[in-house]
């Protein structure tokens, strides 16, 4: 009876170690994949911004303005996100990463000051150089004024002897040569204009295309 006895706590006591180290083994794993799993978290953290930063470095040149600083927008959110970025989040389902949320605001902010700097080079290169002025004219106008300079000059030229006559196919070929020569004039600057009124110059040549044609609605040119 006393081996009984001494039998029965020798297995007692195998099972209570076998379960001591079972608790033991689930512990290990379980603090091994917590490690793992905050190892790979900070990994990740680390690794998103260095890569902001990378990416911010290698691309500021086409945001950045010559002689100034990073700009507000991009400063501010690249603080953003590395104050997010120093501290642990836990996500719930569903939710929206505040370490993607704010990678977007990086995105946004360095979008918006590359195109910022890009609508300012174009506005730049479009501008005409300083003392010029730049006219914006249709193919149609081009071509009115073209033929009326020509014509012009002709008739300045003391030695101009010519005897073609040259006039307007009709009424809409000489309000579209009018409009031409009027968006020139009003290009000039007012104190460098011959003329104070431009309304004067408009309505003298508005005159000369009524009396022709609106006096004889059937007259085509001369």
């Amino acid at each position: 009876m006393g081996s009984n006895v001494l039998r029965a706590k020798v297995g007692f006591g195998v099972v209570d170690i076998l379960v001591i180290l079972g608790g033991l083994l689930l512990a290990l794993v379980v603090a091994g994949w917590s490690s793992a799993k905050s190892y790979f978290e900070k990994g990740r953290l680390q690794g998103m911004a260095e890569a902001t930063r990378e990416i911010s470095r290698g691309i500021g040149a086409h945001y950045e303005l010559e002689g100034q600083a990073v700009p507000e927008s991009v400063a501010k959110a690249l603080k953003a996100f590395n104050a997010v970025s120093g501290k642990r989040w836990n996500k719930r389902k569903g939710s929206t990463d505040p370490y993607h949320a704010r990678l977007w605001t990086v995105g946004d902010a360095i979008g918006e000051a590359c195109w910022l700097k890009g609508h300012a080079a174009g506005i730049r290169r479009k501008a005409p150089a300083e003392g010029k002025i730049r006219v914006d004219l249709s193919l149609t106008e081009l071509l009115q004024l073209s033929w009326l300079a020509q014509l012009g000059f002709q008739h300045m030229m003391p030695n101009y002897c010519g005897f073609e006559i040259h006039r307007f196919s009709g009424e809409e070929e000489a309000r579209e040569g009018a409009a031409a020569v009027g968006k020139i004039e009003s290009v000039i600057p007012a104190k460098e204009r011959p003329f104070a009124d431009l309304s004067v110059q408009f309505k003298k040549r508005q005159k000369l295309i009524c009396d022709w044609w609106q006096a004889v609605p059937d007259r085509l040119t001369a």
